[in-house]
């Protein structure tokens, strides 16, 4: 168990810094979203990955029927909703409103795709 700790390690760290790197570029493109240095961008990059393994599931289970409704697009709300929860938590993070967090999850999971594409992560 030890050992396989260690061997994820490293890509867990790998994760953790293109997400962060993510979260800078990202603000960096849109003006309402605003990230002061790099220690928030890392929080929020640790907050955004624990809000999205435990509340993002139980969000798009209890509001299945609207997502199928809308076909699909309802997951940009969830995705905003957790953008917005994260920046209540964070001290140096501030999103302008609905419409940027909602382009701020489209960016930074756009911006992630390349760099783990650069990288040679799939």
């Amino acid at each position: 168990m030890e050992n396989d700790m260690r061997r994820n390690s490293p890509g867990l760290i790998m994760r953790l810094v293109v997400n962060t790197l993510s979260v800078f570029a990202t603000a960096w493109l849109l003006k309402g979203i605003h990230v002061e240095d790099f220690k928030a961008a890392l929080i929020v990059a640790i907050v955004l990955a624990i809000l999205n393994v435990t509340l993002k599931p139980f969000l798009i289970i209890i509001t299945l029927p609207l997502t199928i409704f809308t076909l699909g697009f309802f997951l940009l709300v969830i995705n905003a909703i957790v953008v917005l929860l994260a920046q209540n938590w964070i001290d140096g993070f501030y999103v302008d409103g609905w419409l940027w967090a909602i382009l701020f999850s489209l960016i930074m999971s756009f911006i992630n795709s390349v760099l783990y594409k650069l990288g040679g992560n799939d």
